[in-house]
């Protein structure tokens, strides 16, 4: 029997279920983060930002006490990038990635990894650690000391990909110092953090948060390789569909596929968001054209703001002294019902993220 097609809406539908973007939902920041399968991190804010779009009456206190009581961790994870997780997910997904994080440095050390003695840089960090955490510039030096001739840069950058550490809290309003200190994961956690896991675990957290998929989906959203032959494994225990384009989709049997013709509500979302990043074919939510608008060249990934649930411009604040200005800049002309919805929600955002400023604006820049 021929699978059942889903077109690009109900792709796009399934997805803001899954990323609660059709409705905000009344949860902690720990259980919707591990719901989402990680918030991008690069930077500290973005996931309070993401999380109040998702979350009913979330407060930024929310996430940071959950930050400080060591619900939710911060590490380097998918894509070697920093993620915050539920600490409870942490070693499954941490265990289950080490072989794209060890691609990805070799990808980004090239030549400069060649004469490093991974084991005996990692047993030298690994020991440092242990005596507290510290920051990645306080870790170089020690691992000069022993390593006088290496590069003290692709050193740190091997440690982070291949010690489980954990970024140590405090010092800023949105819970992390700009040059934070770095902590053993075991020793943070409490617990040990295994070797080795199953990709398969892994593939079912991402279609639960980012499903229907195809393995090349799941691939550019965790950073690991030929991921086919774990989906083939599942298959017995996933749905099966295809895109419009004819594309073999796996998915959990009772995970949600709304009607594609569900109203979208007006969200807008922080800059690295996984819904703009979490798939290769990702015309599910942008457009291929508009892409390049979003991503920039230096490889930022600006905020972006949702028109009946595609990705329609982006935003961004500005402070001057006691007054903030969310500015929105759409990629088309919108209709003045669209325009009004984000000037709603781009009103109370701006509060948000700007709540010791005493005066509040929103505007469009022209399409």
């Amino acid at each position: 029997m021929a699978e059942p097609v889903l077109s690009r809406k109900a792709l796009n539908r399934a997805l803001l279920a899954r990323q609660m973007l059709l409705a905000r939902k009344k949860t902690t920041a720990a259980l919707a983060i591990g719901r989402l399968a990680g918030l991008q991190a690069q930077q500290a804010k973005p996931p309070f930002v993401g999380l109040w779009s998702r979350l009913e009456g979330f407060r930024r206190e929310d996430l940071a006490r959950a930050i400080e009581q060591r619900e939710v961790v911060r590490a380097t994870l998918m894509r070697a990038t920093l993620h915050l997780l539920p600490a409870a997910d942490y070693p499954v997904f941490r265990s289950g990635l080490q072989p794209a994080l060890t691609a990805a440095m070799r990808s980004a050390l090239r030549d400069r990894a060649s004469g490093l003695d991974v084991e005996a840089i990692a047993a030298a960090a690994r020991a440092c650690f242990a005596e507290r955490p510290r920051t990645f510039a306080e870790l170089r030096v020690e691992l000069l000391k022993r390593f006088p001739e290496a590069d003290e840069r692709a050193m740190g950058y091997l440690v982070r990909t291949h010690l489980p550490l954990i970024v140590v809290p405090g010092g800023n309003h949105w819970g992390y110092a700009a040059d934070a200190k770095f902590a053993d994961a075991s020793a943070w956690l409490g617990r040990p953090v295994e070797a080795a896991a199953d990709p398969g675990a892994l593939v079912l957290r991402y279609l639960a948060a980012f499903g229907p998929a195809a393995a090349a989906d799941a691939q550019a959203w965790s950073g690991l390789a030929k991921l086919q032959p774990d989906f083939e494994r599942l298959r017995p225990r996933l749905a099966v569909f295809r895109d419009e384009r004819g594309r073999e989709l796996f998915d959990l049997p009772d995970a949600p596929l709304p009607d594609e013709n569900t109203p979208a509500p007006a969200r807008l979302l922080p800059g690295f968001d996984n819904l703009v990043l979490a798939h290769k074919d990702r015309t599910r939510v942008i457009s291929d054209e508009q892409r390049s608008r979003v991503v920039t060249k230096n490889l930022q990934v600006l905020p972006t703001f949702l028109v009946d649930g595609f990705v329609a411009g982006t935003w961004a604040v500005e402070r001057r002294k006691q007054s903030a200005t969310l500015t929105l800049t759409a990629f088309a002309a919108l209709p003045a019902p669209a325009k009004s919805r984000l000037t709603e929600e781009a009103g109370k955002l701006v509060r948000f993220v700007e709540d010791d400023a005493n005066e509040f604006n929103v505007r469009f820049n022209a399409a």
